[in-house]
């Protein structure tokens, strides 16, 4: 019996990563507010019933969209922060530029949908970056520069750090698709320029907001 459960699971478990993919892959074209629930359930070849059994709605298949996006990030990015120094700004530059590499799709979702016309996703994109934010905080809290700064001063740093990685993001996402098209034209070499360009300006913006938080009490002196 335990047999049997484990392969129903196993099989519901495939069925839900195929709704995931097939709504990643159709919206790439399209924004979740204008996807179809029969589209979804088209592109994975089962009725319209059987998306019921794994999603809600639509947006509530938007909101796990958000999870398998970001949720995997925070280990990383915790031991990204956990460093100090240039080797920080170094170490989340890779990372961003890996993530985008391996997941852009993931990436053109959450870069669509932040700011899209549904309101749960939104605001899963939202805690999802809140907590991003917590955990930067956490790690610079121990910083030795950390010393006299307020909580909410922290916070407001370790958001500075967070938006500027999904600039840095964007950024990348953009380089990509640029290196795609140079590929179909049989040139490359612009491309792989303009990323470089991208890795030292996400470096310098990020040792700026270093610079700054070195500076940031000298205005109660």
């Amino acid at each position: 019996m335990s047999h049997t459960l484990g392969i129903r699971q196993a099989q519901k478990q495939k069925t839900r990563q195929a709704f995931l993919d097939a709504a990643l892959a159709l919206l790439e074209e399209q924004s979740l507010s204008s996807l179809g629930l029969r589209e979804v359930t088209r592109a994975v070849g089962v009725a319209p019933t059987a998306f019921y059994r794994h999603f809600r709605s639509t947006a509530d298949l938007g909101v796990a969209l958000v999870d398998e996006a970001l949720g995997s990030l925070h280990p990383m990015v915790r031991t990204t922060v956990a460093t100090a120094g240039e080797e920080r700004i170094t170490r989340a530059v890779q990372l961003i530029a890996g993530h985008v590499s391996a997941h852009p799709a993931h990436v053109r979702f959450i870069a669509r949908e932040r700011h899209g016309g549904v309101q749960p996703v939104r605001e899963a994109i939202r805690a999802q970056l809140a907590r991003f934010a917590e955990e930067v905080k956490t790690e610079l809290a121990k910083d030795p520069e950390a010393a006299g700064w307020s909580d909410d001063d922290l916070l407001m740093l370790a958001h500075l750090y967070v938006d500027q990685m999904l600039i840095t993001a964007s950024l990348f996402l953009e380089t990509l698709d640029s290196a795609e098209s140079a590929e179909s034209a049989e040139s490359a070499e612009p491309s792989e320029a303009e990323r470089r360009r991208v890795v030292q300006v996400a470096t310098r913006q990020l040792r700026l907001i270093s610079l700054g938080r070195q500076h940031w009490l000298d205005q109660e002196s």
